[in-house]
């Protein structure tokens, strides 16, 4: 194992000081640690390529190398200004990667984190990226001897860290609710109040995983659930491909973090969504499945902005206060639509995950 202290103080030596990432539960530790760094110094970015966009502009104004955190399934993310701008035949822009392996060989993993484990250092190897997998302190000095030659070359370097590799912060900050509705108590209510022939796409973590926990706990028949298990930021626009060529009513339940890491899809469902898609965001305010730290969307006026977008009608639920009533007139709006529900993180212990995705599919298309 490897203190994250470790590895924030090799980057310190190389004078890399400044962070920018997406929050990755691999990578949680580091979270952690960084979280009592300064705005000014560590910025959460909405997706990895806007992280890296971050870094390359911080880079052009300090002419320091920043280091830009990620989950391996963000690379795609990053993909373009990583060969677009920062690779080293374009602007030959230096960059520190600090990427979380999901679906290493090593490591029992999802079927979805498995397809890209087995492809993250290939991904690597295209892109000219010099990296070490870091799993022992002796790795550490690897690393830095890569660190020096990427500043010497302008060019990027990475690590690949594999779930478990970080020692646990004792003195981590525990996930605090910014808001007060409990995120079950909605979710029952919404599967009890859905028509015969509903599908419902829901975003990636805690969202999916809620929702077939609780269908499965009180037999919840009356609709279909397919679950986003990865492209974080992309339900939105698969429910609207569903719901262009259906007369089913197609309600997308999103996140928070999922909302803003791809926020232009919302104004593409604003203005080609029929009257059957629905749009619901669960705003919790954090990433709740990789360690809780803000998405700051607490800030963010959804009512104006889905107005704007070209959603009609806009619906709020924020305590228990006329809950099925809003549910019930949101669910039967005959305009384009979108409900915020702002809601506390998951209570639900032990979630238990999609497994058998051939069969969710084959199951929601029939």
């Amino acid at each position: 194992m490897i203190k994250v202290s470790a590895l924030i103080n090799l980057l310190k030596k190389n004078k890399s000081n400044f962070y920018t990432g997406v929050p990755d539960s691999v990578l949680k530790e580091l979270s952690f640690s960084l979280q009592k760094t300064s705005k000014k110094n560590h910025i959460i970015a909405t997706n990895e390529g806007a992280a890296v966009s971050i870094g390359i502009g911080h880079y052009l104004s300090t002419k320091k190398i920043p280091v830009i955190y990620m989950q391996n399934s963000g690379l795609s993310n990053a993909l373009n200004p990583l060969i677009s701008i920062a690779h080293r035949k374009v602007y030959s822009i230096p960059l520190i990667l600090i990427v979380g392996w999901r679906g290493s060989s090593r490591v029992k993993d999802e079927p979805q984190h498995n397809v890209k484990g087995k492809i993250t250092e290939k991904i690597l190897k295209l892109l000219n990226i010099k990296y070490t997998i870091l799993r022992s302190v002796s790795d550490i000095s690897k690393f830095d001897k890569q660190i020096k030659l990427a500043k010497k070359n302008k060019s990027i370097v990475a690590c690949l860290i594999e779930q478990g590799t970080l020692e646990k912060n004792k003195n981590s900050i525990k996930k605090k609710d910014f808001y007060n509705l409990n995120k079950e108590f909605f979710l029952k209510n919404l599967l009890e109040n859905l028509k015969k022939n509903t599908r419902i796409i829901s975003s990636t973590g805690y969202n999916s995983r809620e929702l077939m926990y609780l269908r499965k706990k009180y037999e919840y028949k009356n609709s279909k659930d397919f679950y986003m298990v990865g492209g974080m930021g992309h339900t939105s626009s698969v429910a609207l491909g569903y719901s262009l060529s259906t007369k089913n009513k197609t309600i997308c339940v999103d996140g928070d973090g999922s909302l803003l890491m791809h926020l232009g899809s919302i104004k593409t469902a604003g203005t080609f969504a029929n009257k059957n898609f629905k749009y619901i965001l669960l705003n919790n305010n954090v990433h709740d499945s990789v360690g809780g730290q803000s998405t700051y969307a607490n800030d963010v006026d959804f009512k104006k902005l889905s107005k704007s977008f070209g959603f009609k009608k806009f619906y709020s639920i924020y305590n228990k206060k006329n809950l099925k009533k809003i549910i019930k007139k949101f669910l039967s709006e005959n305009d384009l639509s979108f409900l915020e529900v702002k809601v506390t993180n998951s209570k639900i212990k032990n979630l238990p995950r999609p497994t058998d995705l051939i069969k969710i599919k084959n199951e929601f298309i029939r």
